[in-house]
């Protein structure tokens, strides 16, 4: 494929001793964005990228209208009931952004239209975002009595908005704005004021303040201020109205402060505090009248269990549902006569739902008298969704797998009845018999048995094969992985994926150490000392994916993004060879420069998921041992040259969460040390963590990037493919 020659970044040595280590950054000025030559650097390189990836152009087009042909452009999300308004949003063919909607309720149990008369609009979020590069909605807070919305709005992607009001009953606007808000704001249930977040320079949110509508934003209220680096604020107010809930909380550890909803004021400390001990809150008004509040913590079980205590018993709660080993709880929900509990069962999001008693005791046999929300299809994923009713006889469930599209329906807390409110819409005839999903486990080099969800069109297997096992013969694959946070990436469906499924490629997510599929323990198995291990994780699993046939190294990417974009970083500089090709999205990939800045965004609060470099020895050795940017090496331990799989590399120059310098530095270092290795990086110079705000631009980068993948693997077979090959 013709393609420009790469630019060049100017080695400035630079010697950084920390500990008594040296290590040499030849390309720490990138990091000055106010220089010129940095921005001239990263347009040269977005050049190079349009010029290098230009043979794709073809193959990315297809691929783009294929995504476009299979979305419904025109469509309206499933409406949700809020006291007297169903709220829904619709998008419309042609616009980037969706428009946020409510109509009256009756007595409906649901809407039979919604394309009649009477529908107003709250927020056409294309009109907010005329004659902007890129336009984030990051609040969306309508009031309690339903007369005004808060709106926070970004423009740059720097993570930080600015919060402004909209009439919904015809009356005047509070016409005030407040700048730089972070992204949690609770309104005052009488909706004459809202609380708020404010960011520090290190974008930490730090502050809650008050602010009385129609008044100056300068005269506004400081709540609270949290001083220690290490924890952030956020602000809630409780499903039945009744209190206002502040979480400050660090990556270990939580404190809860409470106040009334009516009469917002000094804050009460509900939950102190401990090292190591984490708490959410919900309050709950039992079918008695009795108020209750709810506690799920880890205190005293590592996978978390839930606790109570009425209002007003000096915070003396106690345990109402256990800790089962392996079965984290990531949530709990309450409504009137019931819980939702959200949890991992098998690995896999489920939600189990659970009836109150009667009388003063609400709370026993809890889990005795509980039942699960099914689904018909394994690895699959069931959340609950929007569901601001507390008086409600139904919640909203979103069900979905790899090959399932989503569906939304409405469940009986009663008699578990279920209602399918809506599924999404693949245009163009998809047929879900076409293709299979499985889960396989991978046994890690330590003997743990690391889960893989994977799917694939069904016709690669060889006769009456289970979807568990190897196709007919070893097919193009994407591997996708995160392990980091305890986040879980549970199996979604994409309808952008089929035009990879269909030309033969096989998608897996590594369930790798680090995330929370397997409750805490898989977690803290990757993190701090131990978080090497999520990066061998995805080393093993990819050499045993290709050792039973499903694919080869040389048929095989790895594709991860922040946290997930390091996994795939550190994988490769591990084994080299294990992959053919790796896209890396603003992926955090010079660890160990990062978390010794105190200034940067993040980093403090960070210290307690990688380690604390700045002052543990110990833990600064650990970081620079993986850390992608410190671990470039140029031969192999026989001495021969090392050659990278091919590199698609992508970063926001706004970014706040991994600066666009560190994979510019990672990048020109690739380059330097391995110059046969062909490496691309793309720099979006109007966008930030989260790439392009608009759902075209999104869809867009997505074609490339498959475009990127399916060229590398040369993967070709299936109707999706018959032209691929000699266009691009």
């Amino acid at each position: 494929m013709p393609r420009a020659e790469p630019p060049v970044a100017p080695r400035r040595p630079v010697a950084l001793t920390h500990f008594g280590d040296q290590r040499i950054d030849e390309y720490a000025w990138l990091r000055d964005r106010d220089d010129p030559a940095v921005l001239d650097y990263l347009a040269a390189e977005n050049d190079y990228a349009a010029a290098s990836l230009g043979g794709l152009a073809a193959l990315s087009d297809r691929v783009y209208a294929e995504i476009v042909s299979r979305v419904q452009e025109t469509a309206v999300s499933a409406p949700v009931r809020w006291g007297a308004w169903w709220y829904y949003a619709r998008t419309y063919e042609g616009r980037s952004y969706p428009v946020h909607c409510r109509r009256a309720a009756g007595d409906e149990e649901y809407p039979a239209a919604l394309d009649e008369p009477g529908e107003q609009v709250i927020v056409d979020v294309n009109e907010l975002a005329d004659g902007h590069e890129f336009c984030s909605l990051g609040i969306l807070e309508v009031s309690p009595d339903h007369r005004i919305c808060a709106l926070g709005v970004d423009f740059e992607g720097a993570e930080r908005f600015a919060l402004r009001f909209v009439s919904l009953d015809g009356a005047p606007a509070p016409p005030e704005t407040i700048e730089d808000v972070g992204y949690t704001a609770a309104w005052a249930r009488d909706a004459t004021s809202i609380l708020y977040v404010r960011t520090d320079p290190a974008w930490r949110p730090y502050q809650l303040w008050r602010h009385e509508l129609f008044s100056d934003p300068a005269e506004d209220a400081l709540v609270y201020e949290e001083p220690d680096e290490r924890f952030a604020v956020g602000v809630g107010r409780s499903r039945d109205d009744e209190a206002l809930v502040v979480h400050v909380a660090s990556m270990t550890s939580t404190e809860v402060r409470v106040t009334d909803a009516d009469a917002v004021g000094a804050l009460e400390v509900l939950w102190p505090r401990r090292h190591g001990v984490e708490c959410t809150v919900e309050h709950l008004v039992a079918p008695d009248g009795t108020r209750w509040w709810l506690a799920l913590t880890n205190d005293g079980a590592a996978d978390f269990r839930v606790l109570a205590t009425r209002s007003g018993d000096d915070g003396a709660f106690r345990e109402v549902i256990g800790g089962r080993p392996g079965t984290r709880i990531d949530r709990v929900d309450a409504f009137e006569g019931h819980l939702v509990i959200s949890e991992r069962l098998d690995g896999a999001a489920a939600v189990r739902v659970v009836a109150l008693g009667d009388g003063e005791e609400p709370f026993g046999a809890m889990l005795e008298r509980s039942w699960l929300v099914g689904s018909d299809e394994a690895p699959a994923t069931t959340e609950l969704d929007a569901s601001p009713q507390f008086a409600t006889a139904t919640v909203r469930i979103r069900q979905t797998s790899l090959v399932t599209p989503t569906t939304w329906l409405d469940v009986g807390l009663r008699d578990g009845a279920r209602s399918p409110r809506k599924r999404v819409e693949v245009r163009g005839g998809y047929d879900e018999e076409r293709y299979c999903t499985a889960r396989i486990w991978v046994t890690a080099r330590d003997g743990a048995r690391i889960p893989v969800s994977i799917c694939h069109r069904r016709d690669l297997l060889v006769g009456a094969r289970d979807p568990g096992d190897p196709p007919g013969a070893p097919a193009p694959l994407l591997l996708y992985a995160y392990g980091a946070y305890e986040i879980s990436e549970d199996p979604t469906f994409s309808s952008a994926r089929l035009s990879l499924l269909d030309r033969g490629v096989i998608y897996a997510i590594a369930h790798v150490r680090g995330g929370g599929e397997l409750g805490r323990s898989w977690y803290e198995q990757g993190r701090l000392e131990h978080k090497e291990t999520t990066f061998l994780d995805l080393v093993d699993v990819a050499r045993s994916l290709a050792e039973r046939g499903f694919t080869e190294p040389s048929r095989l990417a790895a594709l991860g993004s922040s946290a997930g974009g390091l996994a795939v970083a550190a994988a490769m500089n591990l084994d080299p060879e294990a992959f053919a090709a790796i896209v890396a999205e603003v992926p955090f990939v010079d660890v160990v420069s990062t978390m010794l800045d105190e200034s940067l965004p993040l980093t403090i609060g960070e210290w307690e998921e990688w380690g604390d470099p700045l002052h543990d020895p110990e833990a600064y050795r650990r970081i620079k041992a993986w850390s992608p940017y410190d671990n470039v090496p140029a031969t192999k331990p026989d001495g021969s040259a090392v050659t990278y799989p091919d590199l698609f590399v992508l970063a926001g120059l706004n970014d706040t969460r991994v600066s666009y310098w560190e994979p510019a530095k990672w990048v020109a270092r690739l380059r330097a040390t391995s110059p046969a290795t062909n490496v691309v990086l793309r720099t979006d110079l109007g966008a930030g963590h989260s790439g392009p705000s608009g759902r075209y631009d999104v869809w867009r980068e997505t074609a490339l990037i498959y475009a990127f993948i399916l060229d590398r693997l040369d993967a070709v077979g299936g109707e999706a493919a018959k032209n691929d090959k000699g266009g691009s």
